[in-house]
């Protein structure tokens, strides 16, 4: 059986074909209006703060990447990249909503370079999934504000 191998020569086991990547998307899809949905889980908080605390809660997740991969200067990076993301989430906590949705589209746009790049080894899969999730959630959020329901 073939296996790709990633760019550090290790076997991906086949999980870098289009049939992975594209069920990455459908699940993203599910878990973005997941997101969406969030304060409705969360009722006793004002939706901004859900919403800002996702931000928050998914910014990191590279950093476990990043410690997997091992190599320090991609470690440093990508807690600087999620730093980003949480003040981006605890402004917008009193600030404008949009914020949230910059954030969002921002951290999309993030996991399309990663995809691109394969900056972090293992995320082959992660990052459409992860930028699906993103970009669905900052579209029903902007539908959200349009419609004045945040």
């Amino acid at each position: 059986m073939h296996t790709d191998r990633r760019h550090d020569g290790a076997p991906s086991h086949g999980t870098t074909g289009q049939h992975t990547i594209g069920a990455a998307i459908l699940w993203g899809l599910l878990f973005g209006g997941m997101q969406a949905a969030s304060p409705l889980v969360v009722w006793w908080l004002a939706p901004e703060t859900v919403y800002a605390i996702s931000l928050i809660l998914i910014a990191p997740i590279y950093i476990g990447f990043a410690v997997a991969d091992g190599r320090p200067i991609i470690i440093a990076v990508e807690s600087s990249v999620a730093a980003i993301f949480v003040l981006i989430a605890a402004a917008a906590i009193t600030g404008p909503a949009w914020l949230l949705v910059l954030g969002l589209v921002g951290h999309g746009i993030k996991d399309l370079w990663q995809h691109r790049r394969q900056y972090v080894a293992g995320t082959r899969w992660w990052a459409p999934f992860c930028c699906t999730v993103d970009l669905v959630a900052a579209a029903l959020m902007s539908l959200a504000i349009l419609g004045g329901l945040l």
